[in-house]
């Protein structure tokens, strides 16, 4: 279906919550770990503030660079718990969203937004608590004339997003978990979680006897 030149794809599955909710108990650098450090986005893509987290399914959008068209028509595609992961080519000249979609993507169900390209209103966003993560910021606003895609595969940061892949982003960044991955990716990644805890402790005793 195209509505006004912005290709959208027919309705795909997204996970059950509650494996969601078992990815929000660990962090990128463990899932990376637990799925032999692939599917992890390039470091270009990083949280426009400290903090911020998320962890929901690809609702992926391909925009021409420099242009939010395709963003704003998504907005009627969020379910909630979804994330937007927007393919703007990386481009640095002009911003695809701002604290006003941020807004909105928060207001329609969405946890947050990855970007491969830039965004601006940092300090906003910040305040709001609306998870974002791009490749940089700018002030300059976007164009609105389109074409792009919503709900189809889009690159970001060298991993390939299906629509309703399992987005986890961090302080230390983002990766991709095919939903058929899921149940394997959990298991491995509680038993690196497990190993970490013993090196803990090693670690802590080693410290006691020193001091």
């Amino acid at each position: 279906m195209t509505q006004d030149n912005v290709r959208v794809a027919p309705a795909w599955d997204r996970p059950d919550q509650q494996v969601l909710q078992r990815f929000r108990e660990h962090s990128v650098a463990n899932l990376g770990d637990a799925l032999d450090r692939l599917n992890i986005v390039d470091g270009g893509i990083s949280p426009v503030w400290r903090g911020a987290k998320a962890v929901g399914t690809a609702l992926p959008v391909l925009t021409v660079a420099g242009d939010n068209k395709a963003v704003i028509a998504a907005l009627d595609h969020i379910r909630p718990g979804d994330i937007l992961v927007i393919n703007a080519f990386g481009y640095d000249g002009r911003a695809v969203i701002g604290d006003n979609l941020a807004q909105r993507f928060d207001v329609f169900g969405a946890v947050g937004a990855v970007v491969d390209g830039y965004v601006r209103d940092r300090a906003i966003i910040e305040k709001l608590g609306v998870p974002v993560f791009a490749r940089g910021l700018t002030p300059a606003g976007p164009f609105k004339n389109g074409p792009g895609t919503i709900g189809e595969p889009v690159a970001l940061g060298g991993v390939v997003v299906n629509p309703g892949d399992i987005v986890v982003a961090d302080d230390d960044g983002v990766i991709v978990i095919p939903p058929h991955r899921a149940e394997e990716a959990l298991t491995a990644v509680e038993a690196i979680v497990a190993r970490e805890a013993d090196l803990d402790a090693e670690v802590a005793e080693l410290r006691s006897r020193i001091a």
